[in-house]
Order: C-alpha cells, then structure tokens, then sequence
C-alpha cells in the first residue's frame, strides 16, 4: 500500500513575496537601530575614556560595584516589557564589563605607589584597588605619599587603621599636614598564617618573625606553642628573610599571597587571635573627588579633622556643630601636633555626603569656629577642606 503525505496549501507568489518582504523590512529596521546603537556606542566609550582620565586623577578604581548595581537598578526599570528585563539587564552587564574593559585600557601607565615589598598586604590592597597599575615599592609611609605629591605616581595605597591595632598615626598624621586627599576606602581583611620553608613544622620551629603588629595579633597562637619572636620590619620581609635563610627552625607570619610569592609552605593556617581582623587601606591622589549629591549611597563616609582651644567645651562645642546637622559620628580620635607641644588635633569619621548644601553649612560652622580659636597659631591643611575626605566604602 502506498501512503501519500498530504500537502498544505502552497502560498500564491505575491503572499511569499509579501512575507519575504516583510523579513526584509524587519532585518532593515534592526539594521536602522544597531547603526543609531553603533553611533551611541561610540559616544558612550568617548565618555568612559573621559571617566577614566577623572579616575586616574583622583585615585579611584575603574570599577566601581555600588555604581553599576544602581545604573542596572535604574535602567531596567525603563523596560516596559517584563519578559524582556533580565535580558536586558545582561545586556547592561555586558556593557559595563566592556566599558571597564576600556578604561582599564586608557589608563594603562597609571602608577601607584605603596609602602612594603612585594607580597605585602599594601601591595595586595593595591592591586586590589588598582589592578591595570604599574605598583611602586617605598621603604617608608612618607617616601610613598610624598612620591603623590611630587608627581612621581599618580597615587598612593596607604592603611589607615586596623581593627584589632587601631590607627596607623604616621598616616594619618600626613593626612592632616598633607596636600592629599582620600578619595577612596577599601577594608582588606587581614589573614595570618604561619609560613615556613620545606620541611618546617610546628615541632621543628623554634622562632617566629614577623611585624609587630603581626606577633601581637598571633599572641595566642605563639604562647601556647612556646615560640620566639622576632621583630621585622613589614610581614613580606619577614617570609623573604625565611626564604633566604632555608631553616626549618625559623618561620614567619604572613599571608598566603606573601607564601607564595617566595615559595614557602603554610605550617598553620590562620592563626590570628581575631576572626574579624581587617585593615582600612585608603587611596590617596592630589585631586579631591567630589561625590555626587544626586542620592544618598550605602556607606558613604567622610573623615573631619581639626584643631580646637586648650579651653572647656571647645571640644564639644566642635562636635556638637557636627551633630546639629545630622551627621552620625561613628568615631572621635586625637593626635598629637609635632610641632606644637601638647597640644592635639582631633579627627572624626562620620556617616554621610559632607558635599551637600547641609554638609558645607556644617563645614563653614566648623570653619568659623576654627577661626575664632586658632590665635593665628594652627595651621590646618593647606585650605580647610584639604582637612576633609569623602567616599563611598565598597561593601
């Protein structure tokens, strides 16, 4: 038995011509759109490269996660169609990573500098902020800020306190008498293991080296295993020092990074007496960068700092012109004036966007009060709102 497969109708001539020009007319129209988008394309990469050359100026990161969470927040609420939103919204991913992508290209040459030596946990926060850089090593805190402001680098990685070992003063010092500002803050959390070369164990070690701070964060760890210590200048010294000298009764403290970096086995991982152990590394440029005062961001900060009258209330008349605008002070700290014996300037990091209309009103308060106290003695940063920082903390 023969079956015979049943035909559809076939179309007439003029109804495939008509479809066929319909699909033209559509790859046309699209054709239309992608030469307006190619021409977008073009003008929107023209602006990231201007961006990049702000970036650059001022220190900041090429990628910036706040920023592109609330560009993809804000453009995919324009899409009318519901079932097209998370294409578009990797549409919008796609173009982001491509326009990073090229900016990272445009500021290629960017130099940063840092205080350590390769393996550090400095250099590790540098290249964490600024992973395209070329990083320049500086024995000491001042060889690397003052390299910014000569024209040297084009900014500095710095830390500016630890949260088990409190402030680093020797920054922060040059944060009040320095032309720099901080234009952006990151929180890099601070690991500790035990490093050793080949064949080292807790039973063979016998003395432990590393940076001051490192030893007293691992105080717990080292009592309890009965271990010598040894004082270094910076923990990537100390692996570098264990490395050269290939006993198997020396060790140090250090990162993983740093271990690797000089070839050394981890005896004992994170022996940190704190869990929660992190530093605050800030980029330090020439320009102050001026956030946008369009919408408040998470984590948005500004450090203050000044000089009040050795006499009662002067203190809490400054803190109280900060509490009257409604900025939340999240900590208060003092240092002393090299130059001016016993006498100390203060300063405070509070929650919010100091370049509001609210946040200069409490800016010239201080301003103002400063200047009714100072006797012409104080010298503040070279104009008042050098002494004044902002950013937007990365979560």
């Amino acid at each position: 038995m023969i079956f015979i497969k049943k035909l559809g109708n076939i179309p007439k001539t003029n109804e495939v011509l008509y479809k066929m020009n319909e699909l033209e007319q559509s790859r046309k129209e699209i054709n239309d759109i992608d030469e307006q988008m190619a021409h977008l394309f073009e003008r929107r990469m023209n602006v990231c490269a201007r961006i990049a050359g702000y970036k650059k100026e001022h220190g900041l990161s090429v990628r910036d996660p706040a920023r592109e969470e609330d560009l993809i927040n804000k453009n995919k609420s324009l899409i009318e169609d519901a079932e097209l939103e998370p294409y578009y919204v990797r549409f919008l991913r796609n173009n982001i990573d491509v326009s990073c992508e090229y900016q990272s290209k445009a500021i290629e040459g960017i130099k940063v500098s840092y205080c350590g030596t390769e393996g550090a946990f400095s250099q590790l926060a540098a290249k964490r902020m600024f992973p395209e850089a070329e990083l320049a090593a500086f024995r000491e805190f001042a060889g690397a800020y003052n390299a910014v402001e000569s024209g040297e680098c084009d900014c500095a990685v710095l830390p500016l306190e630890n949260s088990y070992a409190g402030e680093v003063g020797t920054v922060m010092d040059m944060v009040f008498s320095g032309d720099l500002y901080i234009n952006q803050v990151i929180d890099v959390p601070i690991i500790h293991d035990l490093v050793a070369c080949e064949g080292a164990t807790e039973d063979t070690i016998k003395t432990v080296v590393s940076h001051p701070q490192a030893l007293q964060q691992c105080e717990t760890y080292l009592r309890e295993h009965g271990y010598e210590t040894k004082t270094y200048s910076n923990t990537a010294l100390a692996a570098k020092y264990v490395k050269e000298q290939n006993d198997p009764t020396i060790a140090a403290i250090a990162s993983e990074d740093t271990a690797q970096t000089f070839g050394l086995n981890i005896v004992a991982k994170e022996i940190n007496d704190s869990k929660n152990n992190t530093t605050r590394f800030g980029s330090f440029s020439r320009a102050r960068n001026v956030p946008s005062v369009s919408g408040k961001r998470e984590n948005e900060n500004f450090l203050l700092m000044f000089t009040v009258r050795n006499e009662a209330g002067s203190l809490a008349g400054a803190l109280n012109i900060i509490g009257a605008h409604g900025f939340n002070m999240r900590s208060l700290r003092s240092r002393p004036m090299k130059d001016l014996q016993w006498n100390y300037y203060f300063y405070i990091e509070a929650e919010g966007n100091v370049n509001t209309v609210n946040g200069k009103e409490m800016i010239q308060g201080h301003w103002a009060a400063w200047r009714t106290t100072a006797e012409n003695r104080y010298t503040p940063a070279p104009s008042y709102n050098g002494a004044v920082s902002c950013w937007a903390r990365p979560l």
